[in-house]
């Protein structure tokens, strides 16, 4: 591949609009595997910089490649997953597009529940891990088009949670969640709440479930520790927190007529075996499984054990619809924030392109300059040294007069 090549931006991924929960979580990434995933995209030939941003509803590679790299067969061999299974599923965009897409990411614009606040965060953790890892070049020194594309982003988010109330009264996976489990249940008061996993969504959860008044909750997480730092944090008259070791999960969970798991495993902890005798120790007394992990927690076959109910992350997109009507006009205020914040990042994409060539300009005209000095140098040697420092910059002021117009041609962006 030739050096002058010009590399491309292309954004190549999945998500909850295209592709249903089965085959996202085989495509996902735990936090503890992205820098590897990083590393590993990054060495695929032809990629100049790259970053991977992995959440709960989407997996998207951005890179700076050559037209020769292959992103879909990089999935396809990263994550051992036929390339049939993932390219139905799969959308690209380039250069304009994939910047329009990344803001609206960035802007929560595109998520699942439009206006939450965590995906700013996960995609500033990718582009921080890319970085660490050398997969996105410095601002400086050269390159760096990855480094400028995500600083934009985060200033277009922050412009658009500024100027719109897109994010007020927030929304999240996990508030949907416990909208969900209010509308199983129309109370949550006096019914035991089973969470399993103490990440940011769990916590999330906690913090919406007792606002909603839920009284009695089980914190159960691998580290217990990190369950007890939240119990702390949540600890106040009339609400019961209480944290209860990991070996302990099977015997405690009939216990709680409602599971909601958010954990970062890599393989489901509740079986459909698990649900028989859960529901048989609860004696038919039904009890609901609220899944919002990806890869799922609950194996999706507990559905088939009478008295279990099983919802996961894709069947809380018609909870989370409710929400929508509240911010459709602030989310079209926010769509005309990132149009134009798109177009001002090309324009200055368009000027940084421009300044080889005006330096170019400029060189050879200053060049011009002095070899016309140089040869009227018997002339100008009777000229006073302020006359000869008059006829220097009389010269430079007519050089520049006459660069100018070329030079704003040059950073006009074109049409």
């Amino acid at each position: 591949m030739s050096e002058n090549t010009n590399p491309a931006l292309v954004l190549l991924g999945i998500n909850h609009n295209t592709a249903p929960i089965e085959v996202r979580e085989r495509l996902a990434i735990s936090a503890e595997r992205l820098p590897d995933a990083i590393r590993s995209l990054s060495s695929v030939p032809g990629i100049r910089e790259g970053l991977i941003l992995s959440t709960c509803n989407r997996v998207e590679l951005l890179t700076v490649q050559d037209d020769t790299s292959d992103l879909l067969t990089f999935l396809h061999e990263y994550f051992a997953v036929p390339a049939a299974t993932i390219k139905p599923h799969l959308y690209e965009f380039r250069e304009r597009e994939a910047v329009r897409h990344l803001f609206r990411v960035a802007s929560s614009l595109d998520s699942m529940v439009v206006g939450e606040p965590q995906i700013l965060g996960q995609v500033k953790e990718s582009y921080t891990v890319a970085r660490d890892v050398g997969a996105i070049n410095g601002s400086s020194g050269g390159g760096g088009q990855l480094d400028r594309l995500l600083q934009s982003a985060f200033t277009v988010a922050k412009k658009v949670r500024t100027e719109t109330h897109i994010g007020s009264n927030s929304v999240s996976i996990a508030s949907v969640a416990v909208d969900l489990a209010r509308k199983i249940f129309g109370s949550l008061h006096g019914k035991v709440i089973l969470m399993v996993g103490a990440g940011k969504m769990s916590e999330l959860a906690v913090r919406h479930l007792i606002g909603h008044g839920a009284s009695h909750l089980i914190l159960c997480n691998r580290t217990k520790q990190r369950a007890e730092r939240i119990a702390a944090e949540f600890a106040r008259p009339g609400v019961n927190v209480e944290v209860i070791p990991f070996e302990d999960l099977y015997d405690q969970a009939t216990r709680a007529d409602i599971v909601i798991t958010s954990t970062g495993a890599k393989h489901h902890i509740f079986g459909r075996s698990n649900g028989v005798h859960f529901v048989q120790r609860r004696r038919g007394r039904p009890m609901f499984f609220i899944d919002i992990a990806v890869p799922r927690d609950v194996d999706p076959r507990m559905n088939e054990v009478e008295g279990c109910f099983v919802y996961d992350i894709d069947d809380l997109s018609q909870v989370a619809a409710g929400h929508q009507a509240d911010r459709n006009r602030e989310a079209a205020a926010a769509e005309k924030i990132v149009a134009h914040e798109v177009a001002r990042y090309q324009d200055r994409l368009k000027t940084l392109g421009a300044v080889p060539a005006i330096l170019a300009l400029q060189e050879n005209a200053e060049a011009l300059r002095q070899a016309e000095l140089a040869r009227t140098a018997k002339v100008l040697a009777s000229l006073t040294p302020e006359q000869r420092e008059a006829v220097e910059a009389m010269t430079r002021s007519l050089t520049n007069k006459l660069l100018h117009p070329q030079i704003v041609a040059l950073r006009k962006p074109s049409e």
